[in-house]
């Protein structure tokens, strides 16, 4: 057709003249710079704690059963002293393979000393005396009567007064919770149990005794640091737990634990 056009698309607005599109705002350099890093340091973190943990938790569950987790440790000590039987039956039989002189003379001074240190078990009449702490229900009326409250726990003094009160008393033996008590023993409070030889037992405390029963009980008696703790079991608002009993046959074990002697060293100081 004359003088007709084909239509096509109208022209937009013309762009001002020196404009130009809009630029996407960048991140800032901090942003792109920190965000790798702290990738990083989060993957070196996992490597660290799987390597630590070694496919156990690092968080384990608390223990709110202290007399559980007593128990779970003393197993774990007797595992370790099986295998220090173990290991001392291997020596005895290789020393018993030498045949010496001054080792047969050595042999026969330590047998002579085996039952004054307590390698040797004992049994015979004697006491039982039972520690435990209070009960929980005099926690208000001894604070309500101005009473410490660490008077109604069982301590390592407590203990120990006992123990010398009976070697006082001519004592041959001595067993607490029925491990032997020896020269070398440490008797040590740790939270709320005591340690044994570093072992932590809970209370009732039970220390037992192979003597004569009434010397036993005479020097008990006459002890002035179990007088002090008797009080406070007789004492209502107290009622620290004691009980002691003449027994016609204590069976006092051998010491079998590390003989090693450990004591402090002072320090020097250098001139």
């Amino acid at each position: 057709m004359t003088g007709a056009h084909a239509a096509g698309p109208k022209p937009g607005p013309e762009k001002p003249s020196g404009a130009t599109a809009p630029e996407r705002p960048r991140r800032p350099m901090a942003w792109r710079v920190g965000t790798p890093v702290v990738a990083l340091l989060s993957g070196a973190l996992f490597v660290v704690s799987a390597a630590d943990s070694r496919g156990t938790d690092l968080r384990p569950g608390r223990y709110t059963d202290l007399a559980g987790l007593v128990r779970a440790e003393s197993d774990d000590y007797d595992d370790v002293r099986q295998r220090l039987h173990d290991l001392q039956d291997q020596v005895d039989g290789l020393t018993d393979d030498v045949r010496s002189l001054p080792v047969s003379r050595a042999r026969g001074r330590i047998a002579q000393l085996k039952d004054p240190a307590g390698l040797e078990p004992r049994n015979g009449p004697g006491v039982s005396i039972t520690l435990s702490d209070a009960p929980d229900d005099n926690l208000d009326e001894a604070v309500a009567h101005d009473l410490k409250a660490d008077r109604l726990v069982v301590h390592q003094q407590d203990i120990q007064a006992v123990v010398n009160a009976l070697w006082v008393g001519g004592a041959s033996a001595v067993t607490i919770a029925g491990q032997r008590v020896i020269s070398t023993t440490g008797i040590k409070c740790e939270g709320n149990a005591v340690q044994l030889q570093g072992v932590p037992y809970p209370q009732p405390y039970v220390i037992q005794a192979v003597g004569d029963p009434a010397a036993l009980t005479a020097a008990i008696d006459s002890d002035p640091l179990v007088t002090g703790y008797r009080a406070d079991a007789d004492n209502p608002y107290i009622e620290i737990g004691w009980d002691m009993e003449a027994e016609d046959d204590v069976v006092a074990p051998a010491y079998d634990g590390l003989l090693d002697l450990r004591y402090a060293q002072p320090l020097t100081r250098n001139n």
